[in-house]
């Protein structure tokens, strides 16, 4: 298989285990499906029992009711770094696709702060432990970005006041 110097690369291996947990989303390219207004958006990760990640993304739409939608994630090589994420239909509402790529390209040593996008270059999510990181810190992610090709042109920066939405905003 040809690769030239153009294609989106991963890192070379990611700790599931030390992945999982919440994220706050710091900033996104747009998904033409996901509310541009959404905010306090978090991604949680946790193993399943047959082994199998799964993820839980969590936001407040535009009118600041509680969204959120679950799916599964599966590595596709034994590096961890490139997943396959797959969403359950009923929670389709926000979520551009029901499977698609997702790709670990930058991880901090400490699993605080991690970049993530798809190898078409069309999605990526800049993620932390933390609802906010220092600029710098920001900047130096988004270099990664630049310099795997992706165009910032777009990127939103979701409001976070640092607050998860909680488990009772979903009770029936």
């Amino acid at each position: 298989m040809h690769h030239d110097n153009n294609d989106v690369v991963a890192v070379a291996s990611v700790e599931l285990d030390r992945y999982l947990g919440t994220w706050f989303e710091i900033c996104r390219l747009p998904l033409k499906w996901e509310d541009a207004d959404a905010s306090d958006i978090t991604a949680t990760y946790s193993m399943t029992a047959d082994g199998r990640m799964r993820v839980e993304n969590r936001c407040l739409d535009n009118e600041g009711e509680p969204d959120r939608s679950i799916g599964v994630a599966v590595p596709q090589d034994a590096s961890n770094a490139k997943l396959k994420l797959s969403f359950l239909p009923e929670y389709l509402r926000w979520i551009p696709f029901t499977q698609g790529d997702y790709w670990i390209l930058q991880l901090a040593a400490d699993y605080s702060v991690a970049l993530v996008g798809t190898p078409d270059r069309a999605h990526l999510w800049l993620i932390s432990r933390t609802a906010a990181l220092p600029t710098d810190i920001v900047e130096n992610y988004l270099a990664v970005a630049k310099l795997q090709g992706f165009d910032l042109d777009e990127l939103i920066t979701p409001r976070q006041s640092g607050q998860i939405v909680p488990d009772a905003a979903f009770a029936d």
